[in-house]
């Protein structure tokens, strides 16, 4: 799948050259505003929901890349190769309206004495990046998972080290950690560094069959939100958490076959494409689980529209008895495919 879009109409033009000028970090969010905005508008008129999560992925980098080389100007950084990394659903060109930050900073160091040395140089210019992204609208992680943590600004080979760990310890935590680091992607400066750092992560996953099979075990244990009769199991609220019960399986279940055949995509659906065969997908298969995912986007999307059509923060409850008939249908069948994935995995994994 291309990573940018060509850029057909006015607003987009207009946006895309504001963004190209934007020299004064104090006007940054009211250009996210208008980003949004946008937005909006665009992700509910017409387009499936791949295509829209990608196009708000596409803008919210060219901002966050926008804001990072313009803090950088503000500090006296290193002469070091370093790059910002974006993990998670951002990682991952799968951006929605609800969404926090996830990223790290990765930079070069020849020893422990300089990687402490060079955190705290970089420190303060990760947490001014973080602090901007939160004026701009993306909310700092509740679970600071931010290239502002020290636990997150790290040397090539203290992440190195770190993924490590998870990949041959991989206890519960090291496998929730699994779910938001390994979608990593480079995104700002020395790329290279980034994806350095992802051959490495790969070359571990490949190799490790236990971990595989431990994160299969535990993608498993969400619960398709269908019961005995096939129909769609709404729950607190006759609402289905369309994040958690929903897209989520399609992400933990692409992740899983990538990070097996060593695939370097990030992206759900390329990862789907590249690494789908090898865990014994055929064509057909594929191309119905990637429309399922996109379905499950878009109805994830036109949620978060309408909360925010009548002044609310939005979320990840949709209650399906306010779908009409075509759309609860549809949400139906996308969940029996999200089932399906899910028997793939216990087959491959003998679980």
């Amino acid at each position: 799948m291309n990573t940018d879009f060509t850029l057909p109409c006015r607003q987009q033009l207009e946006l895309a050259a504001a963004l190209q000028s934007l020299t004064n970090l104090d006007d940054a969010p009211a250009l996210a505003g208008r980003l949004r905005e946008f937005l909006l508008g665009s992700a509910g008129n017409g387009f499936d929901g791949v295509h829209a999560t990608r196009l708000i992925s596409v803008f919210n980098d060219r901002l966050t890349a926008r804001i990072i080389e313009l803090t950088a100007a503000r500090h006296r950084l290193p002469p070091v190769a370093w790059c910002w990394l974006a993990l998670g659903s951002e990682g991952r060109h799968e951006q929605t309206f609800v969404t926090d930050q996830d990223n790290g900073l990765i930079f070069n160091a020849v020893s422990e004495q300089e990687a402490l040395a060079l955190r705290q140089i970089f420190l303060p210019f990760a947490q001014a990046v973080n602090q901007h992204l939160a004026d701009c609208g993306f909310a700092l992680c509740s679970g600071q998972i931010m290239a502002g943590n020290p636990a997150w600004c790290l040397s090539l080979e203290e992440w190195r080290q770190r993924f490590m760990d998870w990949v041959r310890r991989p206890e519960p935590e090291a496998l929730l950690n699994a779910s938001i680091f390994f979608d990593l992607r480079p995104l700002y400066g020395e790329l290279d560094l980034g994806e350095r750092l992802r051959t490495l992560l790969l070359s571990m996953t490949a190799a490790t069959p236990s971990f595989q099979h431990l994160m299969a075990a535990n993608a498993l244990q969400v619960d398709v939100p269908l019961n005995f009769r096939g129909d769609i199991a709404a729950g607190e609220g006759d609402a289905v958490d369309l994040k958690k019960y929903g897209s989520r399986i399609f992400v933990d279940g692409a992740r899983i076959f990538a990070l097996a055949s060593g695939s370097r995509a990030v992206n759900t659906v390329e990862r789907l494409r590249q690494a789908g065969a090898a865990a014994g997908l055929p064509a057909s298969e594929i191309a119905a689980l990637e429309a399922a995912f996109s379905q499950i986007l878009r109805l994830r999307l036109a949620q978060q529209i309408e909360a925010v059509s009548r002044g609310e923060s939005g979320g990840y409850g949709l209650k399906p008895a306010a779908l009409h008939d075509i759309d609860r249908a549809i949400l139906r069948e996308a969940l029996k495919q999200a089932k399906r994935l899910q028997q793939r995995l216990k087959l491959n994994y003998a679980l």
